[in-house]
């Protein structure tokens, strides 16, 4: 049997290097990973949009009512950031729009 380094050297693509590092979709480990990766690439975008828009995270914060800290930490990914809130950062904040699509 493989070893879970053995496994990771293998890996022949992203899929596989994910499956040998974290375990199968539908295992605690690997759903940990792929919601805190969520998490994390929704951050990127709006620090993305955000620095698009010339705009601080204090900026960002007085503009949506919330806390410089708390823009840092949805940027950073390291908190659970309910939709009402998503929305009001980006339309309030941004004046952008977002679009949903379900796949």
């Amino acid at each position: 049997m493989k070893s879970k380094v053995d496994k990771i050297k293998d890996a022949g693509n992203f899929d596989d290097l994910l499956d040998a590092k974290y375990g199968v979709i539908g295992t605690k480990k690997r759903d940990e990973f792929e919601y805190n990766s969520k998490s994390q690439m929704i951050g990127e975008m709006l620090k993305e949009a955000r620095s698009y828009a010339g705009m601080t995270q204090d900026d960002l914060a007085r503009k949506t009512g919330t806390k410089k800290s708390y823009i840092s930490r949805v940027e950073n990914g390291k908190i659970d950031i309910k939709l009402s809130t998503l929305f009001k950062i980006i339309e309030d904040g941004l004046g952008r729009q977002i679009n949903l699509i379900i796949i």
